[in-house]
């Protein structure tokens, strides 16, 4: 597939401008039971893992059923990323329970307990995780949001969490994730001072479609830039947004446009993760209608 045009010029809070590079997995793929992929999270392993099998796991998942949480690695977040050989790392039967799907994967590397922190959905009403030492093997997974936290919702999944302090929370993480209210979805948030347990879950939306002129928004990411923060997410039109929402979590300052899909995205972008190698900046995304996405790579200008 050629490289399309750029990416619009981003603006909002100085953003970069990203353009299509690559689609991010080597194919064909051992473990694809639906053809379709959602949600990437990609991070950086080489500085945390003895004898990681690359320096970079870019983690993703069918959406649907039974979905499964994949990894795949590559020395550079150029890619291609080769699939990992045991996918799925965590399937639809858990150790407590068997949903019909799990999907969405963030992961989370927590330094106090030098382990990685995996966060999924399964079923759509409970957000779950599990943590292992090696990025690959995950145990212990336990829920920690669902539907009867946040009283109104009917669904709480596609979390993300991110080391950011709120003041006067006692807080070390903060999750942001799409909870569904009346039927529309909205970007609500939570924060625990170990990323693990004892978290709590704002009553309120922290950022809503109506004022992008939107219905329905989710894939929400933290961006940490100019002394701010901001929340970067998808809308139902298929173009991803940023939102200031401050360093107290108690703004809604809604920015716009900082991605259209071009040509080869069919007519959707999706769910944002930011990494950077080599001082470049890149975007890993999901590209296509829903139910039939693929995982794509961006590079900054």
């Amino acid at each position: 597939m050629g490289v399309p045009a750029a990416a619009q010029a981003a603006g909002p809070a100085g953003m970069p401008t990203y353009t299509y590079l690559r689609d991010a997995l080597k194919l064909p793929l051992r473990y694809n039971p639906t053809g379709e992929f959602i949600f990437p999270c990609i991070r950086g392993v080489y500085d945390k893992v003895s004898g990681a099998r690359s320096r970079y796991y870019l983690y993703y998942a069918p959406h649907e059923k039974p979905g499964g949480i994949c990894v795949a690695g590559a020395d550079s977040l150029d890619g291609p990323f080769s699939e990992y050989s045991n996918n799925p790392i965590i399937d639809n039967v858990l150790p407590s329970t068997t949903v019909s799907h799990v999907s969405s994967p963030h992961v989370t590397w927590d330094a106090a307990t030098k382990q990685f922190f995996l966060y999924f959905h399964g079923e759509n009403t409970t957000t779950r995780v599990a943590r292992s030492s090696d990025g690959l093997t995950f145990r212990d997974e336990t829920p920690i949001l669902s539907t009867r936290l946040v009283p109104g919702l009917t669904e709480t999944s596609y979390a993300r969490v991110f080391e950011q302090a709120i003041p006067g929370r006692g807080n070390k993480y903060t999750m942001v994730y799409m909870g569904v209210l009346a039927g529309k979805r909205r970007i609500y948030h939570g924060w625990s001072p170990n990323g693990w347990d004892q978290w709590q879950f704002a009553q309120t939306p922290l950022v809503n479609p109506e004022p992008d002129g939107l219905t329905d928004i989710s894939g929400p990411s933290l961006v940490v830039r100019n002394s701010t923060v901001y929340v970067a997410y998808h809308g139902n039109d298929g173009k991803m947004r940023l939102t200031e929402v401050g360093p107290s979590f108690d703004r809604e300052n809604h920015l716009g446009v900082f991605y259209s899909p071009v040509a080869s995205d069919n007519g959707r972008a999706a769910a944002p993760s930011f990494g950077t190698d080599g001082g470049v900046q890149y975007m890993f995304y999901e590209a296509g209608p829903r139910l039939g996405a693929r995982i794509c790579i961006a590079r900054a200008a």
